[in-house]
C-alpha cells in the first residue's frame, strides 16, 4: 500500500534520485552483464530491479544522487548501452526492498518468441513521437476530420488512477494478456485509424506497437519516453489526466499540483489514488480505497483471496489474519 513520502532534501536540493531506463539491443552474454550490473550496484549502494535478456536491459534503480549518476555513467560506458536514455524521478533506495538483478527471456513478459531486435531497437515497432509531435499529430488529424486514438499499453489496473483522455484501455491484468486482446477482434475498427500507444516509460510500447503492426494496424505511433516524458513536458495541461502508477514503493506520482484524482474507491466511489492489498499475506490484488474505507483491506480478505482459499483450504496463507502479511511490492517486473 502507499506510504507517506520521507523528505529527501537538503537546503532545497534533492539528495537522492531514481533512474528509469531501458534499451533494446542484442546482448551476447546476458549472464555476464548481470554479474557486472549486480556488482556495480552493490558497490554504489543502490537498490532497485534490473532485467537483462538477449534483447537488452530494463531497469529502475535508486540511491544517493551522486551514486546514481556514477551508475549511469558506468553503464553507458558499455558499448551496447551508449546513448541509453535515462528518466529521472524523485525517490531513493528506500523505495525498493532490495537489489534484484535477473536474466529473463524477455525484457517485458509478453510471452512471445517473435520479438526481434537489432542495434536500432525493436524491429518493426511504431513511429516514435516526442510529446510535442503528439500534439502536432492530434491537431493535424483533427484538421482533416480524423480523431487520434490513445491506446493504453499498461495493465488496466494502472489506468484506474491516470490515463490519456478518452483512451482505449484493454482488459489486461498482465502484459501477456495483450496478445489475446489484440487477437480478439475488439479493436479491429482501429486498424485504419491513427493510434498512439503509451505506457509508463515507453518499453512496453516498443513491443506492443510492433505486435499491432504485425496484426494489420496501419498507422501506429508511440510516445518517446512514455508517460514520464510526456508529463515532464506538459504536466497536467495536455491530454494526460490523473496520476501515474509507478513500480516502486511510491506506487503513484503526480506531475503537478493540478493533477486530477480520477480513481474511485471500490467501496464507496469516493475519489482516491491509493491502492491497497487486503490483509492476506499473499494478496496480489491491488484495489483503490479512500481514507474512510481503508479499514476494509486492513482487516479483511478481498474476494480474490477468499476464492483462492475456498479452492485450496490448505493454502500456506490460510489461517488467522492477525499474522503480519508481506508488504506488497508494486511489481516483480520493472515494466517501465
Amino acid at each position: 500500500m502507499c506510504r507517506q513520502r520521507n523528505p529527501r532534501t537538503l537546503e532545497g536540493v534533492s539528495t537522492s534520485r531514481i533512474a528509469l531506463y531501458y534499451k533494446f539491443v542484442p546482448l551476447k552474454d546476458p549472464e555476464a552483464v548481470k554479474l557486472w550490473q549486480h556488482t556495480l550496484c552493490r558497490e554504489l549502494g543502490l537498490r532497485g530491479r534490473i532485467i537483462i535478456s538477449e534483447h537488452g536491459i530494463n531497469g529502475t534503480v535508486g540511491g544517493p544522487l551522486k551514486a546514481v549518476k556514477q551508475y549511469v555513467k558506468q553503464t553507458r560506458s558499455y558499448q551496447p548501452f551508449r546513448g541509453m536514455e535515462i528518466k529521472w524521478s524523485d525517490g531513493g533506495a528506500e523505495d525498493f526492498p532490495r537489489l534484484s538483478v535477473k536474466v529473463r527471456p524477455e525484457l517485458v513478459a509478453f510471452g512471445l518468441d517473435e520479438v526481434k531486435v537489432n542495434d536500432d531497437g525493436v524491429i518493426g515497432g511504431g513511429e516514435h513521437l516526442s510529446p510535442e509531435q503528439v500534439h502536432q499529430l492530434v491537431e493535424a488529424k483533427r484538421a482533416e476530420g480524423v480523431e487520434v486514438t490513445f491506446f493504453d499499453g499498461r495493465n488496466a489496473m494502472e489506468a484506474q488512477i491516470g490515463r490519456f483522455k478518452d483512451a482505449v484501455v484493454p482488459e489486461t491484468e498482465t502484459t501477456r494478456d495483450f496478445v489475446t486482446e489484440l487477437d480478439s477482434g475488439k479493436y479491429d475498427h482501429l486498424k485504419d485509424k491513427p493510434v498512439v500507444t503509451y505506457c509508463t516509460g515507453g518499453i512496453r510500447c516498443e513491443v506492443l506497437s510492433a505486435l499491432m503492426k504485425e496484426r494489420g494496424w496501419q498507422e501506429v505511433y508511440q510516445i518517446d519516453g512514455g508517460i514520464v516524458r510526456y508529463g515532464e513536458t506538459y504536466g497536467d495541461s495536455g491530454y494526460w489526466e490523473g496520476e501515474l502508477y509507478v513500480f516502486d514503493g511510491r506506487m503513484n506520482t503526480r506531475f503537478s499540483d493540478q493533477a486530477k484524482t480520477i480513481g474511485e474507491c471500490v467501496s464507496c466511489a469516493a475519489p482516491t489514488s491509493t491502492f491497497y492489498n487486503c490483509l492476506d499475506r499473499g494478496c496480489s490484488t491491488l484495489q483503490l480505497y479512500c481514507t474512510d474505507c481503508r479499514h476494509i483491506p486492513e482487516t479483511t480478505r478481498c474476494q480474490a483471496c477468499r476464492k483462492r482459499l475456498a479452492e485450496n483450504p490448505q493454502h500456506p496463507n490460510s489461517g488467522a489474519l492477525t499474522r503480519p502479511r508481506r508488504r506488497h511490492q508494486a511489481a516483480e517486473s520493472v515494466s517501465v
